[in-house]
């Protein structure tokens, strides 16, 4: 579908804007919970190119939009935090079908893994307060994201992406 790197290079970069705007301008920010659709940009390129190009541009991503859009001090473990969910998502959804079946546990993977556990513990040493502490709020942001991913990027896949992949 695709024939160069080029232009999967302007593809990706054009999802890496995406994303940089949904995630600074579209969503929830407090301190230590961020509720957006930044996601899914980082999905889509995660099931067109594969892990290697979804992890290096959510990771990309978010080092331009700390320094374009700084909403506090930068910290690399976030960074870190977003090439593993682009590689999940690239390593569960590239050259798959798009079901429930084959986004629940990708879904499963960031929400509970990256964001609940990795992310608590970047957000206990940047700010220096207990992991428990933050713990609660973290937990109702995967109980609200969970769904919302899981029907986004259903409903994005199959009404967007399975007609461009024809």
């Amino acid at each position: 579908m695709f024939r160069s790197n080029t232009q999967k290079l302007v593809i990706t970069a054009f999802f890496i804007a995406l994303e940089i705007i949904l995630t600074r301008f579209c969503s929830i920010n407090t301190d230590i919970l961020r509720i957006g659709f930044g996601f899914l940009p980082v999905a889509v390129i995660g099931i067109l190119f594969g892990p290697l190009w979804a992890g290096a541009a959510y990771a990309v991503g978010d080092i331009l939009g700390m320094m374009i859009f700084p909403t506090g001090s930068f910290f690399p473990g976030f960074t870190l935090t977003a090439f593993l969910t682009g590689t999940i998502y690239g390593i569960f959804l590239h050259k798959k079908t798009p079901s429930l079946k084959t986004i629940i546990l990708p879904v499963l993977i960031i929400c509970l893994g990256i964001n609940l556990f990795l992310d608590t513990l970047w957000l206990s040493i940047l700010f220096g307060q207990g992991y428990l502490a933050l713990f609660p709020a973290r937990i109702i942001k995967c109980v609200v994201m969970i769904p919302v991913q899981l029907i986004l990027i259903k409903l994005v896949w199959e009404k967007c992406i399975t007609k461009v992949q024809k």
